[in-house]
């Protein structure tokens, strides 16, 4: 089973005009502004792709996503139109805006880190003083980032976004507006399942017609971070680690190994072991972030299966 991930993919696609692959998708751009997203089982952690691949990763931050944006359609309009195969989905072409809108509720992940070393200021939000990791912020805060082609996303305030033209400022209230909205719902959805929504970012763009949508994947462990709400106070209590839902756990075993995406640090080996074990964890947080339990597509021959799926799917829905 730890062989059979899918790594890259190569669709042949009538209407193709260009192919874009980023650090865990690969994007297919069609003819009529339509867009095929596929969710490899490539996993990244501080911007770097490790070099073996997660069974079932894929298909679970597809399915994750999915069922979130679903589940917020009534707040911001997105992108996705349908899904015909376990890691594919299909929508609207946009054109990104250039930064992801980070929100975070708790002082967790990068926020903790920087709030380590002194810093009380992060993206023109300021925090307050006596914070432990881990601690409730008074308030969400939106911390932005740009969005690298390559290597390190940067923290960037909303300032410094308006001034530069990246995004103009009416727009950049939407955003705002959405992202809030979003986190709300998302702390609604998370609390239902005994979880806490920690930080998230959102990813929005434009349509031809001006629309602004929300895109990529929402919700899922590899945009998100959660908590078990159970025992959540009793470990800030006791200063001590929480359980997280996040794909934390990977960055923390990368850090034991002494890696943090730096110049001249070197990967550490994935055993198969450890392969296994990041696989199951991921099958776990989609359990506990869905309430569902995790189905697993068939991980024989996966890239033939979303050749097939997806030529069914433009058959039965574009054919003449």
């Amino acid at each position: 089973m730890i062989e059979n991930t899918i790594m890259h993919t190569d669709l042949k696609l009538d209407g193709l005009e260009s192919k874009y692959t980023g650090k865990v998708r690969e994007v297919y751009k069609l003819q009529n502004n339509l867009l095929v997203m596929v969710a490899t089982d490539r996993l990244s952690a501080f911007d770097v792709v490790l070099p073996k691949g997660i069974p079932y990763k894929g298909q679970i931050l597809n399915q994750i996503a999915t069922k979130m944006l679903r589940a917020t359609e009534d707040i911001v309009p997105n992108w996705l139109i349908s899904t015909p195969d376990p890691n594919v989905s299909i929508g609207k072409l946009c054109e990104p805006f250039k930064v992801e809108m980070v929100i975070r509720g708790y002082l967790a992940g990068h926020a903790a880190r920087t709030y380590k070393k002194g810093l009380r200021t992060l993206c023109g939000e300021t925090l307050p003083e006596g914070l432990k990791e881990n601690d409730k912020l008074p308030n969400p805060i939106i911390t932005p980032a740009t969005k690298a082609e390559q290597g390190h996303d940067e923290d960037i305030s909303r300032n410094e976004i308006i001034s530069k033209g990246i995004v103009s400022e009416i727009d950049y209230q939407i955003l705002e507006k959405y992202t809030l909205q979003l986190f709300e719902r998302g702390t609604e959805i998370a609390e239902k399942q005994g979880l806490i929504l920690v930080d998230t970012k959102y990813e929005f763009g434009k349509t031809n017609s001006g629309e602004i949508v929300l895109i990529d994947e929402i919700h899922t462990p590899d945009s998100s971070r959660y908590f078990y709400k159970e025992g959540y106070e009793a470990l800030q209590q006791k200063e001590l680690p929480q359980k997280q839902l996040s794909k934390e756990f990977v960055r923390q075993w990368l850090i034991s190994e002494g890696f943090q995406g730096l110049d001249g640090q070197s990967l550490p080996e994935m055993k198969d072991d450890r392969i296994q074990s990041i696989s199951e964890r991921y099958i776990e947080l989609y359990e506990n972030i869905t309430g569902e339990t995790f189905t697993k597509a068939s991980l024989d021959a996966i890239s033939e299966r979303i050749q097939t799926n997806l030529d069914t799917y433009f058959n039965n829905t574009y054919s003449k």
